[in-house]
């Protein structure tokens, strides 16, 4: 219930202050498990990129922010589980599993930070090992334009694709050529977004 009060609240907000524009949001499956990846630029991507999407979004988000009193309940509150950044963590990587299990769509940023510069940093190996684990597809979105706080945003939903493992266990090679993909369908995206 909070979830969908803070959506409805973001979206006439993103509306009135933004002119943003979704493309492609057709794109998401209406059900069933998904990663959704994107790129992130802005403490603001994840408001954006819920808000685009007519599903319910599970974050991964950085333990940090849990740590701020209010801000780490409200979090909670939408649904966002912490994730240690510095370590692989297991516990943030089983909840993962188990919201795509559950059917849910799991929302990851693959650079792991945000670009102070725009451009789109390496995948850091997590969101990569999630979907060849759980052979869900992944949708690939490009956020436009949500460095700053006024101005046009565009919100690029892509098509959905798999990572495919050769077995139960990603080797390394499976891993970086996964992130590589992930990273080169945002930059497809961020590409086509700028004619």
């Amino acid at each position: 219930m909070v979830y969908w009060f803070a959506w409805g609240l973001c979206k006439v907000l993103l509306l009135l202050l933004r002119r943003w524009k979704v493309e492609g949001a057709a794109n998401l499956p209406r059900e069933g498990a998904v990663i959704v990846i994107a790129n992130h630029q802005s403490y603001w991507d994840p408001v954006v990129l819920g808000t685009a999407l007519s599903r319910r979004v599970y974050f991964m988000a950085k333990e940090e922010l849990f740590r701020v009193p209010l801000f780490g309940l409200l979090l909670r509150l939408l649904g966002a589980f912490p994730v240690r950044r510095e370590v692989y963590d297991r516990r943030a990587f089983k909840m993962a599993l188990d919201h795509l299990m559950r059917g849910h769509v799991v929302g990851i940023f693959p650079e792991g930070t945000r670009s102070h510069t725009g451009k789109l940093l390496p995948a850091q190996p997590g969101a990569a090992m999630l979907a060849l684990r759980s052979g869900a597809p992944v949708v690939p979105v490009a956020l436009i334009g949500t460095r700053g706080l006024c101005g046009r945003v565009r919100v690029r939903v892509g098509k959905p694709f798999f990572l495919a493992s050769g077995g139960s266990k990603p080797s390394r090679a499976e891993i970086t050529a996964g992130g590589e993909k992930m990273m080169a369908a945002i930059a497809a995206l961020m590409e086509d977004g700028r004619h």
